[in-house]
């Protein structure tokens, strides 16, 4: 016999995970919802959210904020992973959680920024990822 099954399966490479299928606008809606009122009741400043659908890839939305301390910070991060596990979502992924200017908080199709507030001037996501700049891309050159 030429190969047994698991000798043809070895050869093959690894299995590939199926795609994970797309959250639906409703459960966005709702994830941001979450997200948006546990950040208020958290005390955080200028709430914005931002829509990625088809400009992003790793997200179709995101949610930046801003904190005072870092211990704010650390603490909005925690009580947002409570909430979302509480709601019925996965587990955050949660970088720089220990003491930073930034956290990013990755909810899978929203990704969560928390700044201080130097730190949210100076990368200025939202002048990165606003609706401005497709509406500077898309104006007609002048002269």
């Amino acid at each position: 016999m030429p190969g047994t099954p698991r000798k043809k399966a070895s050869i093959a490479g690894p299995r590939r995970k199926a795609a994970s299928p797309k959250t639906t606008v409703p459960e966005l809606d709702r994830m941001q919802g979450i997200i948006i009122a546990c950040l208020d009741s958290d005390k955080a400043e200028d709430i914005v959210a931002i829509d990625l659908a088809g400009r992003a890839s790793f997200a179709d939305r995101m949610v930046i904020a801003t904190g005072l301390a870092d211990r704010q910070i650390a603490a909005m991060a925690t009580h947002l992973n409570e909430k979302m596990v509480e709601a019925g979502f996965k587990k955050l992924r949660v970088e720089g959680a220990s003491g930073t200017d930034w956290v990013l908080i990755d909810a899978g199709d929203i990704i969560v920024h928390l700044f201080k507030p130097e730190a949210r001037s100076l990368y200025a996501l939202e002048k990165m990822w606003g609706a401005e700049l497709d509406e500077a891309d898309g104006a007609a050159p002048e002269g």
